[in-house]
C-alpha cells in the first residue's frame, strides 16, 4: 500500500527575522575592552537575536562544543541545557544517548526529539564530527518549535555545521590519544563467602551443606577481573577552510577509534567522515550553496543491559570456584569436558565450565571466541544544495533540496561451540549477512519579506515544504555448514547446497509529508517583541480523514530595560519577560496503522480433512487515527546583574493528548494483532534554572554556568477503563513498571516490606481483622509484606508505586578558568529525585553469585530488620517478587570533564608555521558521588530508565591531546 498526499508547494506568509549586528563595546560590561558581537541563535528557518528571543531556546556554541572530547555528538547537550535531560544508553563504545527535552510526551510513540542538521531532517547526529559543529539549539517551547509542526512535540534540536570564511586559508588539526579503565567494580562474594552462602540456603531449607570445607577455596576467581581490561581511544580531525569576497568553503576528514573497556576484542567502534560546505555569491542578488558529508561507522558490541548472557552478566553471575582455565586432570576427565566443541585457551586447557550456573552464563573468555568477526557496519552520504535569491531590496527567495542515502547491515560468523551443557551449538555453523538501504529526500521553499519601518522592524517568511521518506528494502542470507571453523575463512564463496541457504527480502513502506508553514516576528524598539507562527502538515501516516493538521503558536516578550523610565544602573543590568504558547504533534508511528490488512495463517479445513490456506484481517480499520497533541505554556525571565551575572527562569507546562496507543482488540471480533488508537493524555510541569557569571582581571578571567531543571510527569488517562498497563519486566517477577493515571510514567510498581519477622510469635501474631495469619508459610527471617489495601490477604493487589524511574532534577555546572597561556576547564553533571532497580541476579539460577550486601543477612533474632534470610526455595518469595529492597535511589553527581591546557606562545608557534598551537590533558568520568551500588547509576535504554540488568558502565579515561592552527 502507498499513500500519498498533495505535492502542491504553495506560499502562506509568516515572518522571517535577519539581523544586521554592529560590535558594541558597552563602557559597563565586564568584556568593554573587547569587540563584541551580540549573540545571535538558531529558530528554525532563519536567525534571531537574543536579546530579542521571545521562545525558549537552549543554545550551546561552538567554543563550548571543542571542549568535549569527541565521541557520540549528542552527548555534548548532557548537563549543558537546562530541561534537556540526556541519559547514555551504556558505556559501550558507539553507544547512543536517549535524549528527552521537558520530559516524556508519549506512552508508546516515539519520544526522541526531531533533529534538523543545516534544514536537513535526519534520524540523529551519531554520523556528524563533532569538530564540525558550529551550534547546538534545542527549541524548548511550544511557541519556538511549532514552526516544525507534526514533529515537533518531541523538541526539535538544530545543529549548524561550519562554513568557511573569508580571508587567509586555515589548516586545523584537533585530535588526542586516550586509555580508559573501569571507574568500579561491584561487590561480589569471593569462593569461601560463595560457598558458606549457599550451604546456609541448604541448611536453611532443611538440607546438608553441598561444601564440606568453603575456607579451602579461597578468593576464588574474580570474574570481573575477566571482562575488564584497559582500552585505547583516539580521534583526529583536520579541517581546512578559507575564501574570498565570492565563494567560500569549509572542508574536513576525521578519523575517531575506541575500543572498549568490557571485552575490547569485541566491543569498539570506528568512524571515518568527511565533509564539504561551501557557498558561491554569484551576483549581487543570486548566491549557491551546498553542503555534502559522508560517514562510515563500524562496531561491534556486546549485550550492554541483560541478564540473560553476555560477559556482564556472566561476570556477575558465575560461582568463583570455578576456575578460569581448567587444569585438573581430574575435572578435565569428566563428561562435561569431553566434547569436541569446548574452547580451549592458547595452551589447549580447556576454559573453565561451571558445575553450578549454566544457561546463558558462560565463561566470557571462551564466550569471546563465538563472537569474534562479527560486526555491524553503515555509510550515510547526507547533503543539500540551495539558491538564495534577493530582489526588491526587501525579498529575499530561498529554495532548498536535501536528501540522505544510507546503507547499514552486519554480519555474523557462529562457529561450533560448546560453553556449557545449556549453551552449545554442536550442529551446524553460520554465515549471516544483512544488508539494508534507505533514501529520503525533501524540498523546502521560503520567501523572506524584512524590512524597518521607523522604530518597526518586521520580517515575513513563508514556507512550503514536501517530504519523502523510507524508500529502500534489505535482504538476509544465512548459509550454514560451511567446511572452516573460524570467522577468517567464512566467505559466502563457499558452494552450500540450496537447503542450506536461507534468503529473506522485504521492501520498505514509503510515507510522505507536505507542509505550508510561516512566521511573523515583530518588534517595536526592540522593546515589546512578538513571534508568531502557523503550519499546516499533512501526513500519509495518518487516516484518511486525519491526514492533515494545523499547529499555531505565538510568544510575546518585553525588554523592560529598555524603558524610558528603567534607570541604568549597575545593579540590574537588563530584564526580559516572555511567554509563549504553541500547538505541536507528534508522528513518530509505524506507518499504515488506520489500515487494515489481510494476513496470511488462519488456515481452515474443507471438511474432508485437508487443510486449506485462510487470510483474516490483521486490525480494524480507524480513518480517523491521528496525531498526538501537545499544547505547552511557557513564561520566563532573562535577567543581567552586576554587569557579570546572568539568571534565566523558565515556568512550563506541557500536556500531550490522544496518544498513540497499540491496544489489545477482544478475540471475538476476528482481527489478529494490536490496533492503534488516540487514548489517553499525559502531562510535563517543570521550571528550568541557568545562572551564569562571566568577569575578566587583566590576565586572569573566570566563567560560571549552571543550570538546574525539575520536571513533574504525571499520567492523566489511559484508554477509557484501564486502570494501569504493565510495562517492563524482569524475570519471574513479572511486570515491575507500569503506567498508572496520577503517578509518573513508568513507575515502580511492587510490594512493601515492613521489616523481617524476627521469631515466630511475631509471625504467628500479624493477623487481619478476622484474626487470621497473613503469612502462615513465612519463617523467622521472612520478609514482612505490608496488607496496602487491607483486604485482608497479600496479593498482586497489594502492589504499591515504589517510586519513579525518570529523574525529577537534572542539573550541570561548568567552570572555565584561564591565566595568560593557560586554560582550565571543569564540568560535572548529575540527576536526583528517582529510583534504580538493581537486577543483576539471575533468580533461576538458585547457585548464582550474589554481592556482598548477603553478608548483612538475618541470622538471628535482632541481626537485622533490613535482609531477609537466604533460601533457595524462597516459600515466603523474599527474592521472587519486586519490592522496595531491590529499589535503591539514582541520584548522583558526576565529575565529568576537567581538562587543562596551555597554548604555546605565539613567537614560538610561528617558528614551526602555525598561527596556534595547544596541548591538553583531559580527564573524563573521574568521580561520581553516589550510594548506587552497581556499576553506574546513570541508566536508560529509551524510555526505559533505572533498570539494571549488568549495566555496561562509562568508562574513566585520561586523555592527551593538541590543536594546532596552520
Amino acid at each position: 500500500m502507498n499513500v500519498k498526499i498533495s505535492r502542491s508547494l504553495g506560499m502562506v506568509a509568516v515572518l522571517y527575522f535577519t539581523a544586521n549586528f554592529n560590535a558594541q563595546n558597552t563602557p559597563n560590561d565586564t568584556l568593554s575592552n573587547e569587540q563584541k558581537i551580540e549573540e545571535v541563535v538558531m529558530i528554525g528557518y532563519g536567525t534571531q537575536k537574543k536579546s530579542n528571543v521571545t521562545g525558549a531556546i537552549a543554545s550551546i556554541k561552538e567554543e563550548d562544543i571543542a571542549k568535549i572530547p569527541a565521541g557520540k555528538p549528542e552527548q555534548v547537550l548532557q548537563g549543558r541545557a537546562a530541561g534537556v535531560n540526556v541519559v547514555t544508553n551504556s558505556g559501550q563504545p558507539g553507544a547512543s544517548a536517549t535524549i528527552r527535552v521537558r520530559g516524556i510526551t508519549s506512552y508508546s510513540s516515539n519520544n526522541d526529539p526531531l533533529w534538523v542538521v543545516d534544514g536537513i531532517v535526519v534520524d540523529g547526529i551519531g554520523w556528524l564530527t563533532q569538530s564540525d559543529i558550529e551550534s547546538i539549539e534545542v527549541l524548548k517551547d511550544g511557541a519556538s518549535s511549532a514552526i516544525y509542526g507534526v514533529s515537533a512535540a518531541r523538541g526539535v534540536i538544530l545543529v549548524t555545521t561550519k562554513k568557511g570564511k573569508k580571508g587567509r586559508l586555515n589548516l586545523n588539526y584537533n585530535g588526542f590519544f586516550g586509555v580508559s579503565n573501569a571507574a568500579r567494580k561491584i561487590d561480589l562474594l569471593n569462593a569461601t563467602q560463595y560457598a558458606t552462602i549457599i550451604n546456609e540456603g541448604f541448611v536453611n531449607d532443611g538440607g546438608t551443606a553441598r561444601f564440606q570445607n568453603p575456607s579451602a577455596f579461597g578468593a576464588g576467581t574474580d570474574w570481573q577481573d575477566t571482562i575488564f581490561s584497559s582500552a585505547d581511544r583516539q580521534n583526529h580531525e583536520v579541517s581546512v577552510q578559507g575564501g574570498n569576497e565570492k565563494s567560500t568553503f569549509y572542508g574536513s576528514f576525521g578519523y575517531y577509534d575506541q575500543s572498549g573497556i568490557v571485552m575490547r576484542d569485541i566491543s569498539y567502534y570506528k568512524r571515518l567522515t568527511a565533509r564539504i560546505n561551501s557557498t558561491h555569491k554569484v551576483t549581487d542578488w543570486l548566491t549557491l550553496g551546498q553542503t555534502f558529508a559522508y560517514t562510515n561507522q563500524k562496531n561491534q558490541g556486546i549485550n550492554a543491559n541483560g541478564e540473560f548472557g553476555g560477559p556482564l552478566s556472566s561476570a556477575v553471575n558465575l560461582d568463583p570456584i570455578t576456575p578460569l582455565v581448567e587444569t585438573d586432570p581430574n575435572v578435565i576427565s569428566t563428561p562435561a569436558y569431553s566434547n569436541p566443541y569446548i574452547i580451549r585457551d592458547e595452551n589447549g586447557n580447556p576454559y573453565g565450565i561451571s558445575p553450578y550456573v549454566n544457561q546463558e552464563m558462560s565463561n566470557p573468555l571462551a564466550f569471546k571466541y563465538t563472537q569474534l568477526g562479527n560486526r555491524n557496519w553503515s555509510d550515510d552520504f547526507i547533503g543539500n544544495v540551495f539558491a538564495e535569491l534577493k530582489f526588491l531590496n526587501n525579498f529575499t527567495l530561498r529554495s532548498s533540496l536535501n536528501g540522505k542515502k544510507a546503507y547499514w547491515g552486519n554480519q555474523n560468523f557462529t562457529p561450533l561451540f560448546y560453553l556449557n551443557p545449556n549453551y552449545t551449538n554442536t550442529g551446524n555453523n553460520s554465515l549471516s549477512r544483512t544488508t539494508q538501504t534507505k533514501f529520503e529526500w525533501s524540498m523546502e521553499n521560503t520567501l523572506t519579506f524584512q524590512k524597518k519601518f521607523g522604530d518597526h522592524n518586521v520580517n515575513i517568511m513563508a514556507g512550503t515544504g514536501y517530504y519523502d521518506y523510507n524508500i529502500g528494502y534489505g535482504q538476509t542470507v544465512t548459509y550454514t555448514n560451511l567446511p572452516v571453523s573460524s570467522y577468517e575463512l567464512a566467505s559466502f564463496n563457499f558452494y552450500t547446497p540450496s537447503d542450506n541457504r536461507t534468503v529473506n527480502a522485504w521492501d520498505n513502506v514509503e510515507w510522505n509529508k507536505a507542509s505550508y508553514f510561516g512566521r511573523a516576528i515583530y518588534d517595536y524598539k526592540n522593546k515589546y517583541l512578538f513571534t508568531g507562527t502557523l503550519r499546516y502538515d499533512g501526513s500519509s501516516i495518518f487516516g484518511a480523514n486525519k491526514h492533515w493538521g494545523i499547529f499555531p503558536s505565538f510568544s510575546l516578550g518585553w525588554n523592560i530595560d529598555k524603558e524610558n523610565f528603567w534607570p541604568e544602573n549597575n545593579v540590574l543590568n537588563t530584564f526580559k519577560l516572555r511567554g509563549g504558547y504553541g500547538t505541536l504533534g507528534n508522528d513518530g508511528m509505524p506507518t499504515f496503522q488506520f489500515a487494515s490488512f489481510y494476513v496470511a495463517g488462519a488456515n481452515y479445513t474443507d471438511g474432508n480433512g485437508t487443510v486449506m490456506p485462510g487470510y483474516l484481517p490483521s486490525g480494524l480499520a480507524n480513518e480517523n487515527l491521528k496525531w498526538e497533541t501537545t499544547t505547552q505554556t511557557n513564561v520566563a525571565a532573562d535577567m543581567k546583574f552586576f554587569n557579570a551575572f546572568t539568571l534565566t527562569v523558565d515556568v512550563y507546562k506541557k500536556t500531550t493528548y490522544d496518544i498513540l496507543r497499540a491496544v489489545q482488540i477482544p478475540g471475538y471480533v476476528g482481527v489478529t494483532g494490536l490496533a492503534f488508537q488516540n487514548a489517553g493524555d499525559m502531562e510535563n510541569r517543570g521550571i528550568e534554572l541557568e545562572l551564569g557569571y562571566k568577569k575578566t582581571w587583566n590576565d586572569f578571567s573566570l566563567s560560571v554556568n549552571g543550570n538546574l531543571a525539575y520536571n513533574e510527569n504525571k499520567v492523566l488517562s489511559l484508554v477509557r477503563g484501564q486502570e494501569y498497563e504493565d510495562r517492563a519486566g524482569f524475570q519471574s517477577m513479572g511486570p515491575i513498571q507500569r503506567i498508572v493515571p496520577g503517578q509518573a510514567y513508568n513507575s515502580f510498581y511492587g510490594f512493601q516490606t515492613l521489616g523481617v519477622f524476627q521469631n515466630q510469635a511475631q509471625i504467628d501474631s500479624y493477623v487481619n481483622a478476622n484474626g487470621q495469619m497473613y503469612q502462615s508459610n513465612a519463617r523467622p527471617g521472612d520478609f514482612i509484606w505490608a496488607d496496602a489495601n487491607g483486604d485482608g490477604i497479600i496479593n498482586d493487589s497489594d502492589k504499591v508505586n515504589l517510586g519513579s524511574s525518570i529523574p525529577k532534577y537534572n542539573f550541570g555546572a561548568t567552570v572555565n578558568v584561564n591565566y595568560k597561556n593557560w586554560d582550565l576547564s571543569v564540568f560535572g553533571q548529575g540527576a536526583a529525585g528517582h529510583k534504580v532497580f538493581q537486577g543483576l541476579r539471575r533468580l533461576d539460577i538458585l547457585d548464582a553469585n550474589y554481592q556482598t550486601r548477603i553478608l548483612d543477612r538475618w541470622t538471628g533474632e535482632g541481626s537485622t530488620n533490613e535482609n531477609p534470610r537466604i533460601t533457595r526455595n524462597d516459600p515466603n518469595k523474599n527474592y521472587s517478587r519486586l519490592s522496595n529492597w531491590y529499589l535503591q535511589k539514582g541520584d548522583y553527581f558526576r565529575i565529568k570533564l576537567v581538562t587543562l591546557g596551555y597554548t604555546l606562545p605565539e613567537n614560538i608557534s610561528q617558528n614551526i608555521g602555525a598561527s596556534k598551537v595547544r596541548f591538553y590533558v583531559t580527564g573524563e568520568n573521574l568521580f561520581t558521588f553516589t550510594k548506587y551500588t552497581g556499576y553506574d547509576p546513570e541508566i536508560a535504554a529509551g524510555d526505559s530508565y533505572g533498570i539494571d540488568r549488568a549495566f555496561y558502565p562509562q568508562a574513566r579515561t585520561f586523555m592527551f591531546g593538541a590543536n594546532i592552527t596552520f
